[in-house]
């Protein structure tokens, strides 16, 4: 197998490059006579069309939105040689399997336990907020669960399984709004499925010889799907894929009616939990000092989503809690 280490700005390349390559041959394909093209010219042009073909999400841009809030860039096509609801169907079944095997050791909060009522009453706040962000999301089984275990971390799943752990809430004695920050920052990575897009990144990037030539002699594109859910728990999203879930969190939590203020207050919170040794949530999230800096110099665009769903004026808010 081939391991390539590629950065986002590479892999924007390699998106137009095939664009442009599935342009050109599609040119040919109107324009020639059909027996004059290569079947591996059509076989190439039906692999572009997988990768580069599929729904964009409209509300990625200013003009879409048409409205306060944050803008992100538009999702990759390449995430398209991932099929979502196979991608979901997994994430499901190692969402069950997580929780069976959290039972089994007595680690599995009950239903009426205060702090998972308090996570899905945050969660079904947050909620009506993210099919702006991806409309199938609104037809998600949506799901919240608390681990009883002292790890700092939390997730989501593409499908929108919900997985937190008790060390987050109490270790770092989260308020509802930085709880909100987290839930948000992790909903935002399922909506725009960052999961997928690495996931055909890793395929595209580590195909190997066989599978390439098996996909260009006309073989089962199955082959491509592997174990999506062993794999999911291992993978670590990019710079870029964190800095958006940031700013889509603080939207989704904004329009929800929580201080998006809290998200510096969160990651001071992280800064001195990490000082000793690293929470398992910071180490697939990466900090930095400039993380604090990016979300203060967005809250001019979410602090009015913010006024508005608690029927305040921006200057009448209550007291910036970072302060």
């Amino acid at each position: 197998m081939i391991g390539l280490e590629l950065s986002d700005e590479d892999w924007f390349k390699i998106e137009t490059r095939l664009q442009n390559g599935l342009t050109v041959l599609s040119t040919l394909m109107r324009f020639s006579a059909p027996k004059k093209i290569s079947l591996k010219a059509g076989l190439l042009i039906s692999l572009m069309s997988l990768l580069l073909t599929g729904p964009v999400f409209a509300q990625n841009s200013r003009s879409a939105a048409a409205e306060e809030g944050v803008v992100v860039d538009k999702p990759s096509r390449l995430r398209n040689l991932v099929p979502a609801d196979q991608l979901e169907r997994s994430a499901a079944q190692q969402f069950v399997q997580m929780k069976r095997q959290a039972a089994q050791k007595n680690a599995l909060a009950g239903d009426d336990h205060p702090q998972l009522v308090r996570l899905k009453t945050i969660a079904n706040r947050l909620l009506p907020h993210t099919a702006r962000w991806n409309p199938r999301a609104k037809d998600w089984p949506w799901e919240v669960q608390l681990f009883n275990a002292s790890a700092i971390n939390a997730f989501c799943m593409p499908g929108g399984k919900i997985g937190f752990y008790m060390g987050i809430l109490e270790r770092l004695a989260l308020t509802d709004d930085e709880v909100a920050m987290i839930m948000g920052h992790e909903m935002a990575h399922a909506l725009r499925e960052h999961s997928r897009e690495r996931l055909a990144k890793n395929q595209l990037t580590g195909i190997g010889a066989s599978v390439l030539s098996s996909v260009l002699g006309l073989g089962d594109m199955g082959r491509m799907a592997m174990d999506y859910g062993a794999q999911l728990t291992m993978l670590k999203f990019s710079r870029d894929d964190e800095s958006e879930a940031d700013l889509i969190g603080l939207d989704i939590a904004a329009r929800a009616g929580f201080d998006p203020r809290a998200g510096i207050t969160l990651w001071r919170k992280m800064g001195a939990a990490s000082k000793n040794a690293p929470p398992q949530w910071l180490s697939t999230h990466p900090s930095g000092n400039n993380r604090i800096a990016e979300i203060d110099r967005h809250l001019d665009q979410v602090l009015p989503l913010y006024a508005k769903a608690i029927g305040r004026t921006l200057d009448t808010l209550p007291p910036d809690p970072s302060l």
